[in-house]
């Protein structure tokens, strides 16, 4: 189910049975419940419900799920207590229109004030401690769905450069430099060690540095263009401004490789792989430009290593503030473009 349509549900539902339970109340203490009482329990329920959702817009938007305990607990407290105040205040008008209260400062007596705010306060304490234990399940359930998704990529990864396919064009790529161009076949044995060496250790769970993730993808490119030679052309134009962001480990890599295998591979004359990146309203934008074409324009899921995989972890790490696509560029080119904002590691699979 939706999850807006989850929280609106839960919203008016508990604040209905609220308002049920005053109603109850009220008429097993009196015997009996008067039309405007009932009108005034009915308003201090909706009262209470866009009191509740303010908090809610600015819970999110100043982003208090993810404080500290420290932090937290005194904001949260301080909060509260003006809601109780808040509400208060708010019913007094409405006692003035059902006639419940002639005098206005009648309802600024302090105990009364007082008293009523802190029955709120509690009512409050209680939606609020229900509301972060959702989250917390919330981002408990999102944790282990972003954790299986790391495993599912490490292992294509794992599985498209460990295969005997791989390790074959490489190491007879590299059986020929050793006695044309020694110094070389020694860096392309470097190149496949930090390859391998990159794909175990990559970190399951959080981000990785930029630099780090480039580093891997000119590695993986360098050992490309061995068994390619003159078919594969590399050109990189990085903005400095690159190094300040954290990026899923493999994320880059598997999108190049990704072009190489369904692009450049086809291609009988083969063709250019373009890594350019630039920082635009603190995003940052990664553009991936491969020789190629994509059947019809359209992005194929199922083809193309890891592209349905991405588009899953950039969902579950940045959630709405993160974007993909592939599309033709062009009659010549296929571009690939992620755009991700600058966070925390910390909050990298606790977005909303």
């Amino acid at each position: 189910m939706n999850k807006h349509r989850v929280y609106w549900s839960m919203q008016i539902g508990g604040w209905l049975l609220y308002a049920l339970v005053q109603i109850v109340g009220s008429y097993l203490a009196s015997g009996g419940i008067s039309a405007k009482r009932l009108v005034f329990l009915l308003a201090e329920a909706l009262l209470c419900l866009g009191v509740t959702h303010g908090f809610r817009v600015l819970l999110n938007r100043w982003r208090w799920l993810y404080l500290p305990m420290h932090k937290l607990l005194p904001s949260v407290s301080v909060a509260l207590f003006i809601m109780g105040l808040l509400v208060y205040f708010l019913r007094i008008p409405v006692n003035l229109m059902l006639g419940r209260l002639f005098n206005p400062m009648d309802a600024l007596d302090i105990q009364q004030i007082l008293g009523q705010s802190v029955f709120y306060i509690f009512v409050f304490f209680l939606w609020t401690v229900f509301y972060f234990t959702y989250h917390y399940f919330e981002r408990y359930n999102k944790s282990l769905k972003y954790e299986a998704s790391m495993i599912e990529i490490e292992l294509n990864n794992l599985k498209s450069q460990l295969n005997p396919h791989f390790i074959f064009n490489a190491l007879n790529s590299i059986r020929a430099l050793v006695d044309e161009n020694p110094s070389k076949s020694k860096q392309a044995i470097n190149q496949l060690s930090n390859i391998l060496r990159n794909s175990l250790a990559s970190d399951k769970k959080g981000l990785t540095n930029f630099d780090d993730e480039l580093k891997m993808v000119k590695d993986y490119l360098g050992l490309e263009s061995i068994r390619f030679e003159e078919r594969l052309k590399t050109e990189f134009d990085i903005d400095p401004d690159s190094t300040k962001f954290r990026v899923p480990p493999l994320m880059i890599q598997t999108l190049v490789e990704n072009g190489i295998k369904h692009g450049i591979s086809k291609l009988t004359p083969g063709g250019i792989i373009q890594l350019k990146t630039f920082v635009a309203d603190d995003r940052l934008n990664i553009h991936i430009r491969n020789s190629g074409h994509l059947i019809n324009g359209i992005k194929r899921s199922k083809s193309g290593l890891g592209l349905k995989n991405t588009v899953q972890r950039l969902k579950l790490i940045y959630g709405d503030e993160a974007s993909f696509r592939i599309v033709n560029e062009n009659d010549n080119f296929v571009l690939t473009e992620i755009i991700i904002p600058q966070i925390n590691s910390h909050e990298s699979i606790n977005r909303r």
